[in-house]
């Protein structure tokens, strides 16, 4: 029951968060842009939400945020040595909730 209450808080969060957004978009950009640009005009939510998608496909990709830290996991991973590896498989192998894979 709790797990489906969290679930369920959690997407009216991304919905109102796309929401506030998309309204940000699109009140930064009826402010901005038209008064900018002689030609210019506004755009509805529609539109913003659509300027945010293109945006984050364009300068963000839809790959997540662990990019970086996971680079930095594996450049520490190559100069370990092999009984270091070792040692933090085992530490893995012994946490709860990890299957063996033996």
């Amino acid at each position: 029951m709790k797990f489906r209450i969290r679930c369920a808080g959690k997407a009216l969060l991304v919905v109102i968060g796309i929401g506030v957004l998309g309204w940000a978009v699109m009140t930064l950009w009826n402010w901005v842009v038209p008064a900018l640009f002689v030609d210019a005009r506004t755009i509805d939510f529609a539109h913003a939400l659509g300027l945010l998608v293109l945006s984050r496909i364009l300068f963000g990709g839809f790959r997540g945020h662990g990019g970086c830290r996971e680079r930095r996991l594996w450049r520490k991973w190559d100069v370990m040595t092999p009984e270091e590896r070792e040692r933090l498989q085992a530490g893995w192998r012994s946490r709860p909730g990890t299957r063996a894979e033996d």
